[in-house]
């Protein structure tokens, strides 16, 4: 396990990942909010920053892949469902722009805070239930959990970047 693993722990992860994107995804999409090109690539960069400073391995031995694979579907699912709940309309000014109101937030907010609460409990109420489901599926360790809340993070803002993208594009062409 390199040092940064241990001074990263998926909790520590989940927590730092989980409220950067949130706090960007909300500063940025909450109220009626123009969609500009850097408003979307703003999210991403967040995300990429996160990967680069947690994802340092990328675990491949027994069912590692599967579950960091179930990850990155689990968000692009919510994020297709964020998507839905960030309408888009044409203004007067011909500019797209996007409202954000307590659904996105809420789901914004719940699957945040069911990461990192899933993540606290794993070290602190469930420690010994996640070493067998490890055990018993497979699952080498504490990076695989670490990356899937991580793809999950970055699948949720990519799926909820390609609705707003299709819903500019046509919104523009109309």
């Amino acid at each position: 396990m390199n040092t940064t693993s241990t001074l990263f722990t998926p909790f520590v992860t989940a927590l730092i990942a989980s409220v950067t994107i949130l706090g960007i995804i909300l500063a940025t999409d909450l109220g009626h909010r123009r969609l500009t090109n850097m408003r979307m690539l703003r999210s991403l960069i967040a995300v990429a920053v996160v990967i680069g400073l947690f994802v340092h391995s990328l675990p491949t031995g027994g069912n590692d892949v599967s579950m960091q694979l179930a990850g990155i579907g689990i968000g692009v699912i919510c994020g297709l469902i964020a998507g839905a709940l960030l309408p888009a309309d044409r203004a007067a000014d011909g500019g797209v722009y996007t409202t954000g109101g307590i659904g996105y937030a809420v789901l914004w907010i719940a699957v945040s805070g069911s990461r990192v609460l899933f993540a606290y409990g794993s070290e602190h109420w469930f420690a010994q239930g996640i070493v067998t489901f490890s055990i018993d599926y497979e699952l080498s360790g504490q990076d695989v959990y670490a990356n899937t809340f991580v793809f999950m993070s970055l699948a949720m803002v990519l799926a909820r970047t390609g609705v707003l993208l299709s819903r500019r594009r046509k919104l523009t062409r109309a």
